[in-house]
């Protein structure tokens, strides 16, 4: 028998868990706050050790918010950066200094010599003396007060990467290839990520008085639980917190989703057995077991700390069978109902099943993630002749290569003058598009002419993809919300106008059924903004007439797979439609064997899809279910969780 085991002694970083990344961020930026006055009041400067990327963008636009409406001053503020990247211009576009203006210092009324971020353009030779200078420029300024950190996926603190220990002190280091490819959507390409960096080193944060670690999302779980769960080693530099006296961890709902007493909590204390944590828990002992769920034991639940559900329950057979119904209930091949001859006595009774056949809206993200997470739906959708739709939300444009955009021109051009239909505007389009690029620097930002070409050559792909599952032209629908047109990857936040372009969509097509991406680990936050708009215009509908009728499913596969204790509408594909998704995936020739922006995975978006859609028919096969080739999973949206994200 399994005993319990306390939190408290399986974390050994201290954590604060908040719905959003908002509220954490508005905790620490008070804290900071109160700091700054309490040491204006005494006449003393505050020392902040302050970090780049997505992470703390919230901190700063609270504090920016703060020193606006509430008159905090930062006269007595002097600041530490953690890193720049190495060579760095700090007029480039990725460089660290140009981040912190725009997000902070250009806000507020630090003085400039007090804001200081490590130096990319020191000679490499004298580096070291460089960051020996900046040490001593933090000692000399008493020491840090608070330090915010983020954390990389290989748990890098800073640019300490892997190896990097508690002695260590501000220095050039050689950045990890994955730190080199998370950083590729900011550079246009791995290619482009400078090789080296300055840091200040572990021992250096270490020294901070109070140190404040946050983390957000899915995609950094895993690593968030090693650090607060681990032994302190190298290898996860971020292990090293666990032996300072004042730190503490903000982390979303998401990102605590590795922690044992998140994954597991059965394991560490008393639950309060529902249906959904009682199918986490048969599963989780099914797959531990590697027995069908209609195999377990008392002998089972009770050898593996399950003891206490069997006691509430009585019979491990009626919780297997419980649970074994449900996910059987979840396996549809019709996702959007049966036509009436179509039924059968038994059939499972479906919402809305009178309606047939439905009107349904796929909304997706990038011009091709509807065929990539949900293309057998789609085809199994219009082989069953329903009106299947798709909306393209954004134009994808930053995500085709260089070289693909100067290929279509140049066929363009060359069609145009086999059939004497060249123009001196043809003419001179061809001229900027090869110009340009020649040019270009990497992260640059496109022309409008070229950013047009490429959004373009997405489209056609889109096109061809939707014919690929059945769905003709005119039920395909290009939004380019303006949110996503800035030409870079940095997006503007999503404003009035993207949310009433999904508004007016949804009130002239009054889809039965809605899909959407609930796959919110894309490198640049994409699917995330994609994702609340449709929310935010849901809620506008919610007393329409049709809204009464219609239903949310979200889907996922391009960047993780929903699991399965999650799934709630499960597609079985067959091979035939594994390989017809397969095809219609490849149409997508841009984002073909190599993407501009792959994320953590580097395998191809139909060897992702491929390889979770079949894990998903395994698991339910190996859970005692029907074995299926593959299998799509679908959560549905309740119609409030996201809205305040």
């Amino acid at each position: 028998m399994n005993p319990k085991q306390d939190p408290c002694q399986l974390e050994r970083l201290r954590c604060t868990i908040f719905a959003n990344s908002k509220e954490a961020a508005r905790k620490v930026a008070t804290e900071i706050a109160s700091l700054i006055r309490i040491r204006k009041a005494e006449g003393k400067n505050c020392v902040l050790g302050l970090a780049t990327g997505s992470t703390p963008t919230g901190i700063y636009a609270e504090l920016v918010r703060m020193h606006r409406e509430e008159g905090l001053s930062f006269s007595n503020v002097i600041s530490f950066n953690l890193d720049e990247y190495y060579p760095m211009q700090p007029e480039d576009v990725q460089s660290y200094v140009r981040f912190m203006r725009e997000h902070l210092f250009n806000h507020i009324d630090i003085k400039p010599e007090n804001a200081n971020v490590p130096d990319g353009t020191w000679p490499a030779e004298k580096v070291a003396d460089y960051c020996r200078d900046y040490e001593a420029r933090i000692t000399a300024a008493g020491g840090i007060d608070i330090q915010i950190l983020g954390i990389g996926r290989t748990g890098h603190i800073g640019f300490n990467e892997p190896g990097s220990d508690q002695t260590t002190r501000t220095r050039m280091i050689t950045l990890d290839t994955v730190t080199r490819i998370d950083a590729a959507s900011d550079f246009f390409g791995t290619e482009n990520v400078p090789r080296r960096a300055i840091t200040m080193g572990v021992g250096t944060i270490l020294e901070a008085r109070k140190v404040f670690i946050l983390a957000f999302g899915e995609n950094k779980s895993g690593i968030v639980a090693k650090t607060v769960e681990g032994e302190m080693t190298p290898s996860i530099p971020a292990t090293y917190l666990q032996r300072h006296p004042n730190v503490e961890m903000l982390l979303d709902q998401a990102a605590t989703a590795g922690l044992t007493r998140m994954r597991l909590p059965w394991l560490v204390g008393n639950v309060k057995w529902d249906d959904a944590i009682i199918r986490r828990a048969v599963i989780w002992l099914s797959e531990k077991m590697n027995k069908a769920i209609l195999k377990l034991t008392d002998s089972d639940y009770n050898e593996e700390g399950l003891q206490d559900l069997l006691a509430e329950y009585g019979s491990a057979y009626e919780i297997n069978l419980n649970v074994f119904r449900h996910l059987q209930s979840t396996i549809v091949g019709w996702p959007a109902g049966k036509p009436a001859h179509a039924k059968r006595p038994g059939d499972r009774p479906q919402p809305f099943d009178h309606i047939f056949p439905k009107r349904v809206l796929c909304f997706s993200p990038h011009p091709d993630d509807d065929v990539i997470s949900m293309g057998g739906t789609l085809i199994r959708l219009a082989d069953q002749e329903h009106e299947v739709h798709v909306a393209y939300q954004t134009s994808g444009n930053i995500a085709v290569f260089d070289d693909d955009t100067l290929r279509f021109t140049e066929f363009v051009s060359d069609y145009c003058a086999a059939f004497g239909l060249m123009s001196d505007r043809l003419t001179s389009l061809e001229e900027h598009v090869e110009e340009f690029l020649k040019h270009k620097q990497p992260g640059q930002v496109d022309s409008k002419e070229i950013q047009q070409i490429k959004g373009l050559i997405r489209q056609g792909e889109a096109r061809a993809g939707a014919r690929c599952c059945g769905i003709p032209n005119e039920r395909l629908h290009f939004l380019n919300m303006p949110f996503y047109e800035t030409g870079g990857v940095k997006k503007k936040p999503i404003g009035p106008d993207d949310i009433n372009i999904i508004t007016e969509l949804l009130r002239k097509l009054k889809p039965h059924q809605i899909y959407a991406a609930g796959d919110l680990t894309d490198p640049h936050g994409t699917h995330r903004v994609c994702l609340k708009a449709i929310f935010h215009a849901c809620d506008v509908c919610r007393h329409d007439e049709w809204f009464k009728e219609c239903e949310v499913w979200l889907y996922r596969g391009a960047w993780q797979e929903w699991p399965v204790h999650q799934v709630e509408m499960a597609v079985p594909l067959s091979p035939q439609e594994v390989k017809q998704k397969r095809n219609a995936i490849f149409k997508h020739e841009s984002q073909k064997d190599r993407a501009l922006f792959p994320g953590a995975d580097m395998r191809e978006f139909w060897q992702r899809a491929e390889a979770r859609n079949a894990d998903t028919a395994r698991r339910y096969d190996k859970l005692g279910l029907a074995e299926y080739e593959a299998i799509e999973g679908f959560v549905k949206w309740d119609g409030t969780w996201g809205l305040n994200d």
